[in-house]
């Protein structure tokens, strides 16, 4: 598994999202390699992590020593730091799209219909459009500080672009994963606002990032807003995105925000 994450023949995304390494995003289209997880079953004296992130084996031990006894459990997952660089650079971890709005299991209200769930096409387009509008409206809050870094609002284009069938499903994601590389070294109002972009763009792989976007994006405003006032912005915001809901997905996306209000940090009581 130590090889590219650009994937294999499997369609499905496991960890749902897009990978990147340093500033090169990848389709994440598989597991997170064994590489990411220390198992604390393993005998200590013949596991180890190396400074590079590789798996280390005492010489005289079998590699199956390493693996997980039935009904171990895992310690903290250790980063994945991916494909070594063939220009020698050193490796950077393996960053996904933050996964604490996906639910565990997926609703098959949003799966399409051709991968066994009921949503139809028309209403897949409504939900990344709503997710662009979503992101879009904090989308300042990013660009006034780093006005020349353009991959928030290229991610957001790419949304819109996909549903009038002008880039693929892998042009949008891919332009999503950029929007995550635009949030990582940064802080507060600007991060979640690339982050609430990078989810609109991944909404055409995934539709359920759809509710990324929103509650990214209410994330922003609260940390934009002066002190003591960031409750209330949060509120303002979710009420002005449930005001651009289209009908046809509006009574969907509200009982979405419900059954997942407390994975995505309460953000929708308003």
């Amino acid at each position: 598994m130590g090889g590219d994450l650009r994937g294999d023949d499997d369609p499905t995304c496991k960890i749902a999202g897009i990978a990147y390494t340093g500033s090169n995003p990848v389709p994440a289209t598989r597991s997170l390699s064994w590489r990411s997880r220390l198992w604390s079953s393993a005998p200590a004296a013949t596991c180890a992590w190396g400074a590079t992130g590789r798996h280390q084996v005492h010489p005289r031990a079998r590699r199956a020593s390493c693996r997980p006894e039935p009904g171990s459990v895992l310690a903290a997952p250790q980063p994945d730091m991916g494909p070594r660089p063939r220009d020698g650079r050193p490796r950077r971890p393996v960053i996904g799209i933050p996964t604490m709005i996906l639910p565990k299991v997926r609703d098959p209200r949003f799966v399409t219909i051709r991968r066994g769930g009921t949503l139809t096409d028309s209403d897949h387009h409504l939900l990344a459009l709503w997710a662009a509008s979503c992101a879009e409206h904090v989308l300042d809050l990013f660009e006034s500080a780093q006005p020349e870094d353009p991959r928030p609002r290229e991610a957001i284009e790419h949304a819109r672009a996909w549903v009038r069938g002008e880039v693929n499903m892998m042009q949008a994601r891919a332009a999503g994963g950029h929007a995550m590389g635009a949030a990582r070294d940064l802080r507060g109002a600007a991060r979640h606002a690339a982050y609430a972009a990078g989810q609109a763009g991944a909404v055409a792989h995934v539709a359920a990032h759809e509710l990324g976007a929103a509650a990214y994006a209410i994330k922003a405003a609260r940390a934009a807003a002066p002190e003591g006032e960031s409750e209330a912005a949060g509120r303002s915001e979710c009420r002005w995105q449930r005001d651009q809901l289209p009908e046809a997905i509006r009574e969907l996306v509200l009982d979405d925000q419900r059954l997942r209000n407390e994975i995505c940090w309460s953000v929708f009581d308003c």
